[in-house]
């Protein structure tokens, strides 16, 4: 993957916690470069390729091909009404699939593009 097509992204942002792999989707890293450029402030990226083996993806089953798995998706920290701005551009430049978090410390929005067998448009909350 050409890494220098996402210049405000590091590829050891999205690198697995388990496994030490990187396996972004190129279309999602597409998008996800545009919400970058039209929200024009720093992405901190809390999550992105999670190998199936990665304790979280392991408590599914074991053998999940959701968006972590296939790389199509990533979790980014955001704070109070920076949520609001990030999920306005997120929306308008193509994310169908939307998971806010707002407990304790780590509060997030998983911005994903669907993968195999999900729901897509889909929102919820943890």
């Amino acid at each position: 993957m050409d890494w220098s097509l996402y210049p405000n992204f590091l590829e050891s942002e999205f690198r697995c916690r388990h496994t030490g792999l990187v396996r972004m989707d190129p279309e999602f890293m597409a998008i996800l470069q545009r919400i970058r450029t039209s929200y024009g402030k720093p992405m901190r990226i809390t999550s992105g390729y999670r190998h199936p083996t990665h304790p979280v993806e392991a408590a599914k089953g074991g053998l999940s091909m959701g968006e972590h798995t296939t790389g199509r998706c990533a979790d980014v920290a955001v704070e109070g009404f920076e949520a609001v701005v990030l999920l306005q551009h997120a929306l308008a430049l193509g994310i169908t699939r939307i998971g806010v978090n707002q407990k304790g410390s780590g509060r997030f929005l998983h911005l994903g593009i669907g993968a195999p067998g999900l729901a897509n448009p889909w929102i919820w909350s943890y």
